[in-house]
């Protein structure tokens, strides 16, 4: 019988085989499913505008559901969620509230307090805290003063408006704990921080999600009703002919059940008649209004609630509990107490082995909680576009069919995937969904390899080979880093299990071949291996906003995008020679690569007159190159793209040269013919080759800018720009036009992709994670010959030391200083010094580039959960250097 490391292991392992279907419910609930494009069918594309947060209390949703601390079966048939109501506000707490892109001095934005506490992957244990204020919420007065705001101003959050002083709110923890795949414990703790006692009233919710109002023909939807009382108890049922039947018990003798549809209010939003004179808001008129003609008074709806009131003592507590399961039970909480206790030891026990028993507890509290963050996360994200454009029974505008999207018809997604952030970006994002694989690996190897596998899937990739953005524009383009991410999860679960997937590799493989010869015949205008790329993901970074095209007259050649492809061309070289050692097929596709990669490297250097190349020998760093009227220019914005080329680096080791014939005498053919396209490959003593877009000579003087300081090294990681443009901003005029870029560490100043992100100045986790990853391979390719040199304010270096020193800085953004304060919260007195508030951490977007305070979204779990993977390294790295 096999031994598995601890329980969890145990259901991951049954999950993967199939025996019990333990991922089959999870937190697969979206935190704002309003403002999305998904549920925008308006002429123009305003998807703030069209569903509003007021809506979405009144208004069913055509896409995904929404909820507060909600969970679901895959297919988002059935939900569970929370709603609370604290007797002051003029709405029930269902979902959380932010103001919009428009709104917000910095776009977009979450103004709650909430998080993910933690969880493990198969959802057998999971918990998530919300900080419900006692006092009003101040939904207009933070609009109104958001709105207010410049771009050179912080943003007004709940805390500004003393939401939290005196303690006058509940948290309130929810957890779960599965008896079974399908046998789901619900437990609510409400906590009164204040010094009085306080109402608070609490309904979790269960519900069908609305599938059945979109056809001309309208089916009858799928009901709830009440089902059996208990010594202690009421009870739900409901039967679905795909999920079967379900039974939601819930604690108290006084439990009052409420009833209506998941249907649009159409007579509040439109004025005209409800199909239904019971409709998704019923709950908010009858707990708030004291209107019961809203709700179903004969107990059946596809959308029920059990409504519990509590007064809560100061400093004291209450315990709700719920179960959720598929079979009817007489004594629904028996033993729940010892189940809750059972699921946490053993989500203690899955941690503690991944971690190991000598990592400090700051650090076990960081892994663990980004990992929760990156588990609650996961959401079914559900859009067909051919069906979205042309509408439902109401066809939408026209206009909508030459829209956004329209080049994407085909694709028809309904999968639970890793979102960059369940509010601010419910949505999965191509190039954030790499970083949080790699994030993911150390936690669930197989949900990290189905996250990759889907994005290359025929119903995601277009035809063409273009793989899709993101849902605000999907033919918009994101560093090609899937191929990357494919061979480190690979290496990954070869060290994990004692074999990589090779399956999952050629598959990748065959899929990014397409994708590849896309970018080439799209992005390489003069077909002379300088890319052209538009944004990149670095949102801001350039004088122009890189997603437009350039001005009249203007061309832009991109050191990022070249990079980003010679970075494309080693990764696929990378796992060519992986296949070929069980294949010779591949050799040939190896060959391919590692020629086209070395002529991509060689334009980083040369060019043919009046041409110039991507480095400017002069700064010893790499620029865009601006060709006005015919006449090429560096664009001396010293910035991440100019770093983004020590991203293209590998060691072929020997063992690989020696087996591989084919490879070895074509490579060795076509050095022979081409010998000035060497200079990107070098040969060690021991037999290995290193390949590398920078060179050494040039290797240095760039790991200099980057090892400096004065330029990009922060306390807290590498800058996205160099902090010379503080004094030296780059200035080009466009006619009359003034156009800057300056050294901006904290928010943005402009608008441009929509304002709520900065690659000016402040620290990002996935690039700054790519060159700790980068520094790594370059050690084992030089780390005996070559040191960073020194600055002013430090010695050389070795490549190990400052790979470790770029993820120790990073790590250090979440941990307490020595003044017993974390970077990341900067001078927030409330989340830096109150108890109930300083031990959960927020992952946020970004970071200030001098202070490492936390920026933009505050739940980007994401890519920033990379900080876990991040911790298990250095803490492997500690003990290989004290072994």
């Amino acid at each position: 019988m096999q031994a598995w490391k601890t329980e969890e292991h145990h259901r991951l392992a049954q999950a993967r085989e199939r025996v019990l279907r333990w991922k089959d419910w999870g937190p697969y609930v979206a935190d704002r499913a309003w403002g999305t494009v998904r549920e925008d069918y308006s002429a123009s594309g305003d998807a703030w505008g069209y569903f509003p947060h007021d809506h979405a209390r009144s208004r069913a949703y055509r896409w995904n559901e929404d909820g507060l601390a909600g969970i679901c079966d895959r297919a988002q048939i059935l939900c569970l969620a929370l709603a609370l109501w604290n007797g002051r506000d003029a709405i029930l707490k269902e979902r959380l509230f932010g103001v919009t892109g428009p709104e917000g001095n910095h776009g977009e934005d979450v103004k709650e307090v909430y998080h993910y506490e933690d969880a493990t992957p198969t959802s057998s244990y999971l918990r998530f805290l919300y900080k419900y204020p006692q006092r009003r919420y101040p939904y207009e007065e933070l609009v109104a003063g958001n709105r207010m705001r410049g771009g050179d101003e912080p943003e007004l959050e709940t805390w500004d408006l003393g939401l939290y002083d005196e303690g006058r709110y509940f948290d309130v923890t929810v957890e779960y704990a599965k008896r079974a795949p399908q046998d789901i414990l619900m437990v609510i703790t409400v906590e009164n921080r204040g010094p009085e006692d306080a109402p608070i009233h609490v309904l979790p919710h269960l519900w069908f999600r609305n599938t059945w109002s979109w056809d001309e023909i309208v089916v009858a939807p799928p009901e709830i009703h009440e089902g059996e009382r208990g010594e202690g108890f009421a009870s739900l049922r409901c039967t679905h002919h795909d999920l079967g039947a379900f039974h939601l018990y819930i604690e108290g003798d006084d439990t009052t059940l409420l009833f209506t549809n998941n249907e649009t209010n159409t007579e509040r939003l439109f004025g005209s008649p409800s199909r239904t004179p019971y409709v998704k808001d019923a709950f908010h008129a009858r707990v708030v209004h004291g209107d019961e003609s809203k709700t179903n008074p004969a107990g059946r709806g596809s959308k029920a609630a059990a409504w519990r009131v509590f007064n809560v003592p100061a400093g004291g507590r209450v315990v709700l509990r719920a179960r959720l399961c598929p079979e009817p039970e007489r004594a629904p909480f028996e033993g729940s107490d010892e189940l809750l206790a059972k699921r946490k030891a053993e989500a203690d026990a899955f941690y503690l082995a991944m971690q190991g028993p000598h990592m400090s507890d700051e650090r076990r509290a960081i892994q663990r909680q980004a990992s929760a963050g990156l588990l609650w996360s996961m959401q079914l994200y559900h859009y067909d576009v051919d069906v979205w454009l042309r509408g439902d029974a109401i066809a939408p505008p026209a206009e909508r069919l030459r829209g956004r999207n329209k080049d994407f018809r085909h694709l028809s997604v309904a999968d639970v995937i890793s979102m960059p952030d369940k509010w601010e970006y419910p949505w999965f994002a191509a190039w954030d969904l790499a970083f949080h694989a790699l994030a993911l690996a150390p936690i669930d190897m197989d949900l990290a390899k189905n996250q990759l596998k889907l994005m290359v899937k025929e119903w995601y990739q277009h035809p063409n080979g273009q793989v899709p953005a993101y849902e605000w524009e999907f033919g918009d383009l994101n560093p090609p880093i899937l191929a990357w991410a494919a061979y480190q999860l690979y290496k990954i679960e070869r060290k994990q299990r004692g074999k990589g997937d090779r399956l999952f590799l050629e598959r990748m493989f065959h899929k990014l071949l397409i994708n590849f010869a896309w970018w080439v015949n799209k992005r390489d205008a003069e077909g002379n291996n300088v890319f052209e790329g538009g944004f990149l993901g670095l949102d801001n970074i350039s004088v122009f906003d890189r997603s437009e095209p350039p001005p009249p007259g203007m061309k832009l050649e991109q050191a990022d995008a070249t990079a980003w492809m010679a970075m494309y061309c080693i990764d696929l070289m990378r796992i060519a020679l992986e296949l070929a050692m069980e294949n010779s097929a591949y050799e040939d596709a190896a060959s391919k690569f590692f020629e086209h990669f070395l002529r991509i490297a060689y334009t980083f250097h040369h060019a043919e007159p009046p041409e110039i190349p991507l480095w400017d020998d002069a700064e010893g760093f790499y620029f865009d190159i601006l060709t006005v009227h015919g006449e090429p220019h560096h664009l001396p914005v010293r910035s991440m793209v100019g770093l983004i080329p020590l991203f293209a680096v590998h060691v072929i080791g020997p063992e690989v040269y020696r087996k591989l014939d084919n490879f070895r005498r074509r490579m060795e053919w076509f050095l022979g013919k081409n010998p000035h396209l060497a200079e990107a490959l070098v040969k060690r003593p021991d037999g290995r080759y290193v390949l590398t877009a920078v060179p050494p000579g040039k290797l240095e003087r760039v790991l200099g800018h980057l090892f400096n300081e004065d330029e990009f090294l922060s306390p807290f990681g590498p800058r996205s720009l160099s902090k010379e443009h503080q004094k030296r901003p780059v200035v080009l005029w466009q006619g009359e036009r003034r156009l800057e870029v300056s050294y901006e560490p904290g928010e943005s100043k402009s608008r441009m992709k929509g304002g709520n992100s900065n690659w000016r100045g402040p620290v990002w986790m996935p690039t700054a994670y790519m060159i700790y990853r980068s520094l790594l391979r370059l050690d084992h390719g030089f780390g005996d010959v070559l040191c960073i040199p020194a600055t002013r304010t430090h010695g050389p270096r070795t490549l190990r030391e400052a790979a470790d020193e770029i993820a120790t800085r990073l790590v250090a953004l979440f941990e307490r200083g020595p003044d017993g304060k974390r970077p990341v919260y900067g001078d927030s007195d409330i989340f830096q010094f109150d108890p109930h508030f300083r031990d959960n951490l927020l992952f946020y977007e970004y970071f200030h580039g001098d202070t490492g305070e936390g920026l933009g979204a505050s739940h980007q779990t994401g890519w920033t959960g990379l900080v876990g993977d991040l911790v298990l390294r250095l803490e492997r790295h500690r003990r290989d250097d004290s072994a």
